[in-house]
């Protein structure tokens, strides 16, 4: 086995070959200064857009290296995903001519599932979990004789995602800390190696869900382990266990790993639409939402780049993200109190409400609340408001008319 060093100079090389392919056939994303987030973190906050890519997200830089040095002996290509590496593989082996069979648990959503068929894969929905799909996928790749296209434990995979660090190398002339979000590994391994063999000083923050701590729990046992992966909203990194060569790059390279929780991503995910205009998913936003929770340190007057790495979220998921970061920011609150069972009483507290320009969303009479006092009713009200301080002052003015109310957080 080559030794660790050996393995990144050799992938170091094969990223400059990957650079010319690349730039061919995808999109040299633009890097931006965000001044919200800079002035949220007292850092200078360059975010790497990503989520403009072809495809939504920066996999198919790694899908089309991969997919270009196999074209020529292979006669199909085949992988396994539910999300973004089979829109990738899907676009390379179209730009190449090859053609392409993705298999995707039978939970993958519709969009997704829609999105890889419209770049001209044939798609095999099989399996309840991702290792039963690439179990399929493999066994259709001996059957066909077609190339198997892992999403991140190869050479040639981690190569191609080290363009996005070489384009950052490009566009911006001095930074200090590189957050890269940490799913199997594939672009936190390339963006390493194409920016530590150019700038070995600059510091790489690793970033994971508390969900799905693999690297976290690998690194401390000092060898790959397989974690059980809890539900979480950044589903392009709730990968259960590092890849082999991952692993190595990781613990050779990235300097700190943090995880972030499911409303820190949530909250990252909102603030980035709200203020940046920016559509991100879950595992896009994780290196934003490591940045502003305070669990990158060090970054107060320092220049840091965030990889917003995707922004293929589904729209109900992305619903409920945005309802859960309007209550955490004051936007929306529910109010809950007890009022007496009688007609007019929720019209008082309607019109309350209204006079602070607060808008009504949802009413739920409880009746059957056995806290109720004799001859009331729990009265549960999910609002719109302008903010925290006016939810107080409707608080306030439903307390001076004899309706006693409290802010609840239900989301």
């Amino acid at each position: 086995m080559t030794s660790t060093r050996e393995l990144i100079d050799d992938i170091y090389e094969r990223s400059l070959e990957a650079r010319k392919i690349v730039q061919r056939y995808a999109h040299r994303t633009p890097v931006d200064i965000s001044a919200t987030f800079s002035r949220m973190s007292g850092a200078t906050v360059y975010l790497k857009y990503e989520n403009l890519q072809k495809t939504g997200s920066f996999k198919i830089r790694g899908a089309l290296y991969k997919v270009y040095k196999v074209k020529d002996r292979a006669r199909g290509v085949v992988a396994a995903s539910a999300g973004n590496h089979a829109q990738g593989v899907a676009f390379a082996a179209k730009s190449f001519g090859l053609p392409a069979v993705i298999v995707m648990p039978v939970s993958a959503s519709i969009s997704k599932v829609e999105a890889t068929k419209s770049y001209g894969a044939e798609v095999v929905l099989y399996g309840t979990i991702y290792d039963e799909a690439e179990a399929k996928a493999r066994e259709i790749a001996r059957e066909r004789g077609y190339a198997f296209i892992p999403a991140f434990d190869d050479p040639d995979i981690i190569a191609g995602q080290a363009t996005l660090g070489h384009e950052i190398l490009e566009d911006i002339e001095d930074f200090d800390i590189v957050v890269v979000p940490l799913g199997g590994g594939g672009l936190a391994s390339g963006a390493s190696i194409a920016i530590k063999k150019n700038r070995p000083g600059v510091k790489i923050v690793g970033v994971e869900p508390a969900n799905v701590p693999k690297f976290t729990l690998s690194l401390k046992a000092g060898h790959p382990v397989k974690v059980k992966a809890q539900s979480t909203i950044a589903d392009g990194l709730a990968v259960k266990r590092p890849g082999e060569l991952t692993f190595r790059i990781v613990r050779e390279l990235v300097d700190e790993i943090v995880t972030v929780t499911e409303d820190e991503l949530a909250q990252a995910i909102y603030l980035l639409l709200e203020r940046g205009k920016v559509l991100a998913e879950g595992a896009g936003a994780a290196s934003l939402a490591a940045i502003l929770s305070g669990k990158v340190r060090g970054v107060q007057g320092k220049k840091v780049v965030a990889l917003i790495s995707g922004g293929n979220i589904d729209l109900t998921m992305l619903n409920r993200v945005l309802i859960r970061g309007l209550s955490f920011s004051g936007r929306i609150a529910t109010l809950f109190g007890y009022v007496p069972d009688k007609p007019g009483m929720l019209a008082r507290v309607a019109a309350i409400i209204g006079s602070h320009r607060a808008n009504i969303l949802e009413v739920l009479h409880d009746r059957s609340d056995v806290h109720a006092p004799p001859w009331h009713t729990a009265l549960r009200v999910i609002v719109e408001v302008p903010s925290r301080e006016e939810t107080k002052k409707i608080l306030e003015d439903l307390r001076r008319e004899g309706f006693e109310f409290r802010a609840i957080n239900s989301f």
